[in-house]
């Protein structure tokens, strides 16, 4: 999910000839175009395509209702002084700097905009400090995955593309508030700066900070199907045997006169279960893989990828201490809520179980 930042009524940053909602879109289309033309097997969705205004949530749900698996927003900077300039990729979390809350009240302001902001986002204030303490409950769940991301794009910004390097940052964005996916908010550079202004605008520059989160982009894919490889400490499948052999030591034989275990576990009723996912792959696991056995896997069929989790827990305390002890297998496991077979926000699960 490509989202291009502001539009519409909603100008966003405003350099001396630029406005922040304009090369946004310009750069938003052209990273999707890289990934169409190069990674095909991708399904590419933008938040907008024309200069309109759109909500913070309404980006949030065009991505969860499309099982996005990762949500890029993209947006350009300001600097009062006009010194300031450079890339900087956020994640969701909290702000550990004044200048991270300063960046995220900046772009959380443009709720003002929507008619009866304070009951859309619960109250929310964006110019409280207070507020953002909000953020605390959902900050650790998908942020390995999101950072990692991050840390792919400032990689390229400053080695390929050439760009200052700010860093990756946390703090609570709207945006990224209620996505069910790894998401990242992109500072492409500073308005308020004369040079990167220039740079910006043209042609070239957008190309290479489109080209930049491309590079990121299949870095990410890569890495993330590599896991899927079940390099959770698995090795290759003998053949001869039919046996996977792991360095814990233990051997699992493959069942013979079994019927495979159930990929997908039916929920009857409508109760909130949570889970951890553990693997996201794009083709489905063999039903005679370990882990089928040793952690009751779970397969979750969305558009695009297999998801796959374990665990079953009707207490979000409960499903986040169980969280914790599968860290050391699992580095990049996130919690994930589901009501029947689908997926459904985190957010969400929260308010019908509290």
């Amino acid at each position: 999910m490509i989202d291009a930042g502001h539009g519409g009524k909603d100008s966003g940053t405003r350099g001396k000839h630029a406005m922040e909602k304009d090369i946004v879109l310009d750069i938003s289309l052209k990273l999707g175009k890289y990934i169409k033309d190069n990674i095909p097997d991708v399904a590419v969705i933008y938040t907008r395509t024309t200069d309109v205004f759109l909500p913070l949530h309404e980006r949030a749900e065009i991505a969860n209702k499309n099982h996005a698996d990762l949500f890029i927003s993209i947006h350009a900077n300001a600097d009062p002084k006009g010194q300031a300039h450079g890339t900087e990729t956020f994640a969701m979390g909290l702000h550990k700097t004044q200048g991270n809350l300063d960046v995220a009240k900046k772009e959380n302001s443009v709720i003002l905009l929507e008619e009866d902001y304070r009951t859309t986002y619960e109250g929310f204030d964006p110019h409280s400090v207070e507020s953002y303490i909000m953020f605390e409950l959902v900050q650790n769940i998908h942020l390995e995955q999101s950072l990692s991301f991050a840390s792919f794009v400032q990689d390229q910004f400053r080695e390929r593309a050439q760009r200052r390097d700010r860093g990756v940052k946390q703090a609570g964005f709207l945006v990224l508030w209620r996505t069910t996916m790894p998401s990242v908010l992109i500072e492409t550079g500073f308005l308020s700066h004369n040079n990167e202004e220039q740079y910006l605008i043209s042609d070239q520059g957008q190309d290479y900070i489109a080209s930049a989160i491309y590079r990121a982009f299949k870095e990410y894919k890569l890495a993330v199907e590599s896991k899927s490889q079940y390099d959770v400490e698995f090795a290759e499948k003998d053949t001869s045997t039919g046996n996977y052999h792991t360095e814990n030591t233990f051997t699992y034989q493959k069942p013979t006169n079994q019927s495979p275990p159930s990929a997908v576990k039916a929920l009857a009723n409508d109760s909130v279960i949570f889970r951890v996912q553990v693997v996201s792959a794009s083709s489905p696991i063999p039903r005679d893989n370990p882990l089928y056995n040793e952690y009751n896997l779970i397969e979750i069929k969305t558009k695009n990828y297999y998801k796959y989790a374990i665990g079953e827990k009707y207490s979000y305390h409960e499903i986040k201490e169980y969280s914790k002890s599968l860290r050391n297998k699992f580095p990049d496991a996130f919690i994930i809520a589901m009501k029947g077979n689908e997926i459904i926000p985190l957010q969400e699960a929260l308010k019908k179980v509290n």
